[in-house]
């Protein structure tokens, strides 16, 4: 794809962050639009929300730099890096061997997953609780491959063609349990399904996203500083539930 900038989709989408102070750099950083709940625009503000841009925002504000956010296709983000047109990145983006060879990573700031989500009263903490029940997974997905081969008994494993399916399902009783990507089932947790369902036991099949930034920049230093201390002083934990829900156990 081309590294041209997207422009406006009824409101702009080039969205200029106010200056904290008059030294500070300005930085050229860049997401996906629709990449829920992580980035995703405001229908009634024209602004780009979600768990990335609230992160994005405490890390430059601790880094020390100010920032032009704009969007593009996530397929043109290592592209745009790589070239230079822009200097960071944070669009869901998992650190990859491959990708580390053209791009700097932060250090990791969110752990992705699998992940079970249960009603409500459910009393069920993890994989074992899942044998012989109804649990519903999407078509083709990872999820689906991981429940038939680490369940026994996987007889109940049901397969549907979108995740608002099985979420459905869920909550009306047919299936028992969903298995799936731990960003959507905890969104949807805290969205749509608030007081009705709820996300359970640790991450499986674990991977994790990082910040990227263009090749040798000086700024890799201060943003994994700013991570640290957004983690250490609680900032971070009350981001991901406002986004996630609860944060998962560690495995």
């Amino acid at each position: 794809m081309s590294t041209t900038w997207l422009k406006t989709l009824g409101a702009g989408l080039a969205l200029s962050v106010a200056a904290t102070s008059v030294s500070a750099e300005t930085l050229r950083v860049v997401t996906d639009p629709s990449f829920v709940p992580f980035e995703m625009m405001d229908q009634e503000t024209g602004e780009m929300i979600g768990f990335d841009m609230e992160i994005i925002a405490e890390v430059a504000e601790r880094a020390g730099f100010d920032y032009d956010l704009n969007t593009m296709d996530f397929n043109g983000i290592i592209p745009a890096l790589q070239t230079g047109n822009v200097d960071i990145a944070i669009a869901g983006i998992t650190i990859t061997d491959e990708r580390k060879q053209i791009v700097d990573f932060s250090d990791p700031y969110y752990d992705s997953g699998l992940r079970i989500l249960v009603r409500e009263d459910d009393g069920t903490q993890e994989m074992s609780d899942l044998e012989g029940k109804k649990v519903g997974t999407k078509i083709g997905s990872t999820s689906y491959d991981f429940l038939t081969k680490n369940l026994d008994d996987n007889d109940g494993v049901t397969p549907y063609p979108g995740s608002s399916d099985m979420y459905m399902a869920l909550m009306s009783g047919a299936v028992d349990a969903v298995f799936y990507d731990a960003p959507n089932v905890g969104y949807f947790a805290s969205t749509r399904g608030a007081g009705k369902v709820k996300t359970v036991g640790p991450l499986y099949e674990g991977q994790q996203y990082g910040i990227a930034l263009k090749k040798g920049s000086e700024w890799v230093g201060p943003v994994n500083e700013a991570l640290a201390e957004i983690k250490e002083d609680g900032t971070y934990k009350t981001i991901y539930e406002k986004w996630f829900g609860p944060m998962p156990e560690d495995k």
